[in-house]
């Protein structure tokens, strides 16, 4: 494996190399190639001005490598961003082409960056993206900065430079101090891995299906017991029990033209009801049984 390693490491090394030597093109030359590739389809021009511009790919993603992703990789994005650059370049702007393809080969860096840095998705917005590929730098230029986390102070100061919100200047700086890990790495303090570590709070299908079969019968008897009351203490129960957020004794009272007091005896007197024909069930449940 570390054979491997190495020669991918020199290869890359090499092609760094070559491709630094290659000299840039002269205005006019870049001119011809791009009218030769934009109206002729010259498939060879095309390649010319994608081999002499490698250098401009290589100088880009260098600077891309402290997010931990290989420069192999970044050069072969940057690359991709070249290429649109050609497919998209018109010869009679006035701007060089190296200048216009300077933008896509970034833009394509960095997205690349942005998808494969964590498997959560960093940053979506164009505050998000500024955010992350800005916050470091401008953290190390601030004063006073004893702790990694910044005081309410400096997010500020960071959100007015960016023009970005407080929150989103907050919620990159977690983001950027809390990488991802592997789950199958050796806990701290531990012989077991995170992932043996990890509980899962939900229920067992055991204990599901018996939830839900003691779920139907509550329903069943909440349904029973709703039968022996009159619709106005139907109405009460079902405002002041059987909802979520519960409706005030006054809201219902209004509702019904009576006082907020005389809701809450109807509701003492439907809860009495209901419980007593709860007791009367459970005593025929269980007479029944012992026959």
């Amino acid at each position: 494996m570390e054979f491997v390693n190495s020669l991918s490491y020199q290869s890359e090394l090499t092609f760094i190399r070559n491709t630094m030597k290659l000299p840039l093109l002269d205005r006019e030359e870049e001119y011809a190639l791009t009218c030769a590739w934009h109206y002729e389809k010259d498939e060879k021009a095309l390649a010319k001005l994608i081999s002499s511009y490698g250098k401009l790919v290589v100088g880009i993603a260098t600077r891309f490598r402290h997010y931990g992703l290989s420069l192999s990789d970044l050069i072969q994005e940057g690359n991709l961003g070249l290429l649109h650059a050609a497919q998209r370049f018109d010869p009679q702007r006035d701007v060089r082409f190296s200048t216009y393809a300077k933008w896509w080969i970034r833009a394509f860096i960095q997205d690349y960056v942005l998808r494969n840095w964590s498997i959560v998705r960093t940053g979506s917005t164009t505050s998000q993206k500024m955010l992350f590929f800005n916050l470091k730098r401008l953290k190390s230029q601030l004063e006073h900065l004893s702790t990694d986390l910044m005081s309410y102070e400096q997010h500020e100061e960071i959100a007015n430079m960016l023009h970005v919100s407080l929150n989103d200047v907050a919620e990159m700086e977690q983001r950027l101090l809390h990488h991802d890990f592997s789950l199958s790495i050796t806990a701290i303090n531990s012989d077991e891995e995170w992932i043996s570590l990890l509980q899962d709070e939900r229920m067992n299908p055991e204990e599901e299906n018996s939830y839900n079969r003691d779920e139907a019968v509550r329903h069943k008897w909440i349904d029973q017991a709703m039968e022996v009351l009159n619709p106005r203490e139907v109405y009460i129960i079902l405002k002041r029990r059987l909802q979520d957020p519960q409706e005030t004794l006054e809201a219902i009272g209004k509702t019904l033209g009576i006082t907020k007091e005389r809701v809450r005896q109807l509701e003492v007197r439907a809860l009495r009801k209901m419980k007593h024909y709860f007791l009367s069930y459970a005593n025929e449940a269980k007479q029944s049984i012992c026959l």
